[in-house]
């Protein structure tokens, strides 16, 4: 008999399943502190956060924290990967594009005009010197780790809850999964386009499951996802991409080039092998590379 817990942090909802029921209020705590070091370190939103420094010392190589070492070196590897549709960089076109508060703020506001977006630097450009913990961004430039941080999160805690108390665990931040140990039976999952909505069932017995889509963070002209590309918002043919991989960080970074890039991405989510599900704009959906057409194991 598992456990489970739900709360909301990071404006997205979090949710933590236990095999042993005992361990649950100890786990949650643990995911609470972890979230609190990630928010601490790699925040956008907080003036006080070691990134908000980084990027308020744009051109300069800052000390920082080996957490938000490893969080930027994910982000560079899902860059890498992803061929550049999933770029760290992407944080002054995410701002011109509205998304500069907490996304109830940016709802409640009065729609404004989006004027020009400043060009997306490249990953290529951030400097991080591993070994003595330095970090610099290219001049003028914002690094966003949202695309990647929440995923890390997810495989982190699952990972160590479940070696410490011994059981399955099913860490769930947003739209990203991860599940760890061996649960007796795989877990069930909903498939949704929106937290809470009606979607697929699958069952997830270990690895990440992502979704990224366009039309849950999303304000009156505009939304999160941006296509590095343009540096706009990403208005290619899907508007939500489900991916199943290993790890969370691997399943988001190719959910997240789906939508950003659309079909660009295709060609490497095809040499990966990784099943996904696709969802255009009028609702037509695509499953690709043994995408389970119900209630499969992953």
């Amino acid at each position: 008999m598992s456990a489970t817990r739900n709360w909301s942090a990071w404006s997205c909802s979090v949710r933590l399943t236990v095999e042993d029921p005992a361990v649950l209020g100890a786990a949650c705590g643990e995911l609470k502190a972890l979230m609190d070091r990630v928010d601490k370190a790699a925040s956008r939103f907080r003036p006080d956060s070691e990134l908000s420094a980084v990027n308020s010392r744009s051109g300069a190589m800052v000390p920082v924290s080996r957490l938000l070492v490893d969080l930027v070196d994910v982000s560079l590897v899902a860059a890498s990967i992803s061929g550049g549709a999933v770029d760290p960089t992407v944080g002054s076109a995410v701002i011109a594009a509205g998304y500069d508060a907490d996304i109830e703020t940016v709802r409640r506001r009065f729609p404004q005009p989006l004027g020009t977006p400043p060009p997306v630097p490249g990953w290529q450009g951030v400097q991080l010197n591993r070994k003595l913990a330095l970090l610099g961004v290219p001049e003028g430039a914002t690094l966003d780790l949202g695309a990647t941080a929440k995923a890390w999160t997810a495989d982190r805690a699952a990972l160590i809850l479940s070696k410490r108390y011994g059981c399955g665990v099913l860490v769930e931040i947003g739209g990203d999964l991860r599940a760890a140990g061996e649960p007796a039976q795989p877990w069930v999952i909903t498939v949704a386009e929106r937290a809470g909505a009606s979607g697929v069932l699958v069952t997830l017995a270990h690895g990440g499951l992502a979704t990224s889509t366009r039309i849950s963070r999303s304000w009156e002209n505009g939304h999160h996802i941006i296509d590095p590309r343009t540096a706009r918002p990403a208005d290619g043919p899907w508007r939500t991409a489900s991916v199943w991989a290993p790890s969370a960080v691997r399943a988001n970074t190719f959910s997240t080039a789906l939508v950003a890039t659309g079909e660009a991405a295709l060609g490497r989510l095809t040499l990966a092998r990784h099943p996904a599900r696709l969802v255009a704009d009028d609702g037509e959906v695509t499953q690709l590379s043994g995408w389970p057409t119900s209630t499969e194991a992953a």
